[in-house]
């Protein structure tokens, strides 16, 4: 959460400390078997000095009995000063993946993309699916609803779906990146796999008493890629999700 300008990478919302809203507005995703817990994030005297702006965040975490994982985001613009404000937006989703170097992406394949190592110039992606040989840190554009991540070895697929995030960050740091992260160990770029819904490219801006709403559901099944033992009527997990 953040306008890509003066603040620190990645914004702010990440390093602060959330509270819990024990009497939350109702939202769209109450269900009865699922369990769920709001945060929220309100503007203090401290990010006032780097961006004068005022907001409320609410963060719905809903965990549903299958191992579902959703979160709901809405961003509230606060101000009472008339001012709008500008910010861009992504889950830090980070995958624990048995081998990179035998993961696969899809649901990405042709878009177009921009690279972080080279400057956000704008590329397009030409595999039938996206590999990892090396480091990797791209803003996909207007990608779909649905990605499919595929770890062959541990054969299980991670199913991202998503709404009101049109980009999609792919990222690993490979080896060299990953000794100069600290909290990141020398070959855990291995076992890891940042895939996370976002808006970048075009950031979001929000009138005084406007909100933004945004989502992205994960789930994990049994990939067929690998086991060939999927059948499609026991995995679909919500609506018409369907094997990966």
């Amino acid at each position: 959460f953040s306008n890509l300008g003066s603040l620190e990478p990645h914004g702010f919302a990440r390093t602060r400390f959330w509270s819990i809203d024990n009497d939350p507005p109702p939202f769209p995703t109450n269900s009865s078997n699922k369990a769920f817990i709001d945060l929220i994030l309100k503007h203090s005297e401290e990010d006032v000095k780097i961006w004068p702006h005022r907001y409320e965040f609410r963060l719905r975490i809903t965990l549903g009995p299958g191992g579902d994982l959703m979160l709901t985001s809405r961003i509230r613009n606060t101000n009472t000063d008339g001012k709008s404000f500008t910010f861009t937006f992504a889950y830090h989703t980070y995958f624990h993946v048995t081998d990179i170097s035998e993961v696969r992406v899809e649901g990405l394949e042709t878009l177009d993309y921009l690279d972080n190592l080279k400057n956000r110039e704008r590329f397009t992606e030409q595999g039938d699916a996206i590999v990892f040989e090396s480091e990797v840190d791209k803003v996909y554009l207007r990608t779909p609803t649905k990605i499919a991540v595929l770890d062959h070895e541990r054969k299980r697929t991670f199913e991202l779906r998503k709404d009101g995030l049109p980009d999609a960050v792919v990222w690993n740091p490979w080896d060299k990146k990953a000794k100069t992260i600290p909290d990141l160990g020398d070959d855990e770029y291995k076992h890891m796999l940042c895939v996370e819904a976002a808006c970048v490219e075009k950031p979001i801006t929000l009138k005084p008493g406007e909100e933004w709403r945004g989502r992205q559901e994960l789930s994990a099944v049994p990939s067929s890629y690998c086991s060939g033992q999927l059948n499609p009527e026991s995995v679909i997990l919500s609506e018409d999700i369907g094997p990966a």
